[in-house]
Order: structure tokens, then sequence, then C-alpha cells
């Protein structure tokens, strides 16, 4: 039984390292919508964010639309950059949350997961991490 359990546990793991290879990188440029606010997508799973690179403009205001795939694993999301005026850290579920900033400085901010079960890697050492490029 706990061969079983241990086997079920190393491919749970090991399909979470291989959707994060999937999305790792990819980058998205938000456009302004005509209301003058910047809106990006992001879909949050086994491990990764996609994009994991998101660039917004300078004194634009942001949503950034979070959702969660399925699955029981928790998973958050944390930038704290508040002399840029980007201060969150929101816990992911299935429902999606909407994620309200407008950066004040330009620059290169890092957002990441900050779960880890056990003696396991971190969610951000199996590479769920990211950056937030605002630019002028």
């Amino acid at each position: 039984m706990r061969t079983g359990i241990l086997v079920v546990v190393m491919l749970l793991l090991g399909c979470g390292v291989a959707f994060a290879d999937q999305a790792a990188g990819k980058r998205v440029v938000a456009t302004v919508d005509p209301d003058g606010v910047q809106r990006v997508q992001m879909t949050v799973g086994g491990y990764y964010f996609d994009p994991s690179i998101v660039v917004v403009k300078v004194n634009v205001p942001v949503e950034l639309q979070v959702k969660k795939e399925g699955g029981v694993t928790p998973h958050n999301i944390v930038l704290k950059a508040p002399e840029a005026g980007i201060d969150f850290e929101e816990e992911l579920g299935g429902e999606g949350k909407v994620i309200r900033f407008t950066p004040t400085k330009v620059g290169s901010y890092p957002f990441e997961c900050t779960k880890r079960f056990l003696f396991f890697k971190s969610h951000k050492e199996r590479g769920m991490h990211g950056v937030l490029e605002v630019t002028p």
C-alpha cells in the first residue's frame, strides 16, 4: 500500500515538472483597453504561471486576471514591490482572482508562488515564478 501511494505521489510530482516546462518563458505584452486599463489573463497550474513574463506600462492601471486550473495543489501569487506601487499576495482557487494595481516605477519585478509541501522543493524551485516588466 505504501509503495503504491509513493508511486502515485512521484507520478504527480513528475507531471508538475512537465507542465512547468510547458509554460516557462511565455511573454505577454499588455494592451491598454478603451477604458484606460491594461488587462492580462494568467493561468496558474501544475507549478507554472502562463504567461510567466508580463509586460505593462508605468502609471497605467493594471488588472491581472488570474485563474487556477483544477487540482488540489494549493497555489498563490506574490509580488512585493511597494516602492513601485505593486504589493499583493493572493491565494488562488478555481473561481479566479482579479488583482488591481498601478505600477509607478519602471523596472523588472519578480512574482512567485510561495507554497511548499513538507520537505519537497518549493513551488518556486519547481519553476513557479515569473517577472512583471514595467516599461515607460
